[in-house]
């Protein structure tokens, strides 16, 4: 992906993989484990990819709620004894976080936690809600104290104000007054919480350690533990763990899911499975579907690593045309490298990544990444190629073009920035300076995730990047843009 500086690279960094959309979030609890903590770490651990800016777990001991959250990666927040040693307890719930609402600082770092009449309650979640602004303002009229710009405190809020009878009850009827994407978990008293929006557009799923059930935003963090996995939990669907087992409730009425096509073409781990489908294998389907729709002559098919190695994998083998590694990533460069001249920073470009001159010299090249935002990556991608003697340097796209801004918990540019939604094809080549361009057709992608013609092939999932199609109402937008709302919140709260 490609989306300029997005992930905080300093200033006059170049960094392939800053230079993208960034994450949503990831979550993770455990119910009955005596080494809770230390299991939702490496569950984070796992999951890691979703969210570099900030961790957090929250346990409960049967006495109290203990809570550590901490900027930064998980490793650094995590990886002392003495500090799981402060989480004691038998259940625990985690979050790793990138902002697409609030501030990156200590007060939205999840979980989030209140004491309400009921006992503690503790929640966790990935997404975004699409009328968390609007409640807010009702919320904050009606004399409601926030401590964070997260979207997700409405929750709480929304639970603390219940005037029904069980935890449940009220957290039921809070999850029936917000709209948006969300999969969340809860800890409360005597309770592990999980839901789904109602259409599944954020993944969550169900596994079992030693006979203790596990919540978790991808496999992957099963695998990490040895866990097994059971199950996905269902669109719309909440379930609810305690010593008496695990039980499901559906409190929206029954539609199709949709899930996030984006956890297939990006965020989610490679080697997780995701509503049945394994996402390294999709991800070689979008590449061979590509290679189907625009035939091309060339030498070498070259991945942007380390998001287009699984497309650029099928698309070889699709296309007959041989794979290489052509750019070599360096694994060990950190980000606060920061160049003092001018000069010196033109050559950060081969820090992080260079060109294999070996592969890619007199050769006709084939580029293979996930998607393009922005396109300042994708010129310097090119200019690297070139300037390694590449023949020639095609791009291609394993995705459909970008035209339309993300509300579900992407943090996506506004419209006018991305460049698929103010540029024509050939002016976007033009423009990153390549000799073609293409991208993989909307059609090819549900072709690629075994969709045919049997059934309608969309809308299947939520693909409203591509087509506009949003699939929730969009409450807090009302004709303004979002992120000046959430920016103005920010100042304010």
């Amino acid at each position: 992906m490609d989306d300029s500086n997005a992930a905080g690279a300093p200033e006059g960094e170049f960094d392939i993989n800053a230079d993208r959309l960034r994450e949503e979030c990831g979550v993770f609890g455990i119910f009955g484990h005596p080494e809770a903590a230390a299991i939702t770490a490496l569950g984070l651990h796992a999951l890691q990819h979703r969210g570099q800016e900030a961790a957090g777990i929250v346990t409960y001991d049967g006495h109290r709620f203990n809570s550590e959250r901490r900027m930064g990666m998980v490793g650094d927040a995590f990886s002392k004894a003495s500090t799981i040693e402060r989480l004691p307890g038998d259940r625990a719930i985690g979050h790793v976080r990138y902002s697409t609402t609030g501030e990156t600082i200590l007060r939205n770092v999840q979980p989030l936690f209140a004491e309400l009449d009921s006992g503690g309650f503790a929640v966790a979640h990935n997404g975004n809600l699409t009328n968390a602004l609007t409640l807010r303002r009702e919320l904050i009229r009606e004399g409601a104290i926030y401590q964070s710009t997260s979207d997700t405190e409405v929750v709480l809020h929304l639970v603390a104000r219940s005037r029904r009878h069980s935890i449940i009850e009220r957290y039921v009827e809070a999850l029936r007054q917000i709209e948006g994407a969300y999969a969340f978990v809860v800890l409360s008293n005597k309770k592990l919480i999980g839901s789904r929006d109602p259409l599944g557009i954020r993944p969550l799923v169900i596994g079992q350690l030693d006979g203790h059930y596990i919540l978790a935003s991808e496999t992957c963090a099963l695998d990490i533990i040895g866990a097994h996995f059971i199950r996905d939990v269902d669109n719309g669907e909440t379930v609810v763990i305690s010593e008496q087992g695990l039980q499901s409730l559906r409190p929206f009425p029954p539609q199709p899911a949709r899930p996030c096509i984006f956890e297939y073409i990006y965020f989610a781990r490679p080697d997780s499975i995701v509503h049945g489908r394994s996402v390294y294998d999709v991800r070689k389907a979008m590449g061979a579907q590509l290679a189907k729709e625009v035939p091309l002559d060339a030498d070498v098919v070259v991945p942007v690593p380390d998001s287009g190695v699984p497309a650029a994998i099928g698309y070889a083998s699709a296309s007959g045309i041989p794979f290489e590694l052509g750019i070599i990533r360096n694994h060990y460069v950190g980000r606060t490298f920061i160049q003092p001249t001018q000069s010196v920073r033109e050559l950060g470009v081969r820090m992080k990544h260079s060109a294999n001159r070996a592969v890619v010299e007199g050769k006709r090249i084939v580029l293979l990444d996930d998607s393009i935002v922005r396109g300042t990556t994708s010129m310097k991608i090119v200019q690297m190629m070139r300037d390694a003697g590449a023949r020639e340097v095609h791009f291609r796209i394993s995705s459909p073009p970008i035209t339309h801004p993300d509300y579900y918990g992407i943090d996506t540019p506004r419209r006018d920035k991305l460049l698929a939604a103010t540029h024509s094809l050939e002016e976007m080549r033009d423009l990153i300076g390549a000799d073609s361009l293409a991208f993989l057709s909307v059609d090819g992608i549900y072709r690629a995730m075994g969709c045919d013609g049997r059934n309608p092939l969309r809308p299947q999932f939520t693909d409203h990047c591509f087509t506009g199609d949003y699939p929730t109402t969009l409450t807090d937008l009302k004709g303004v843009d979002v992120r000046a709302q959430l920016s103005l919140l920010a100042e304010t709260g």
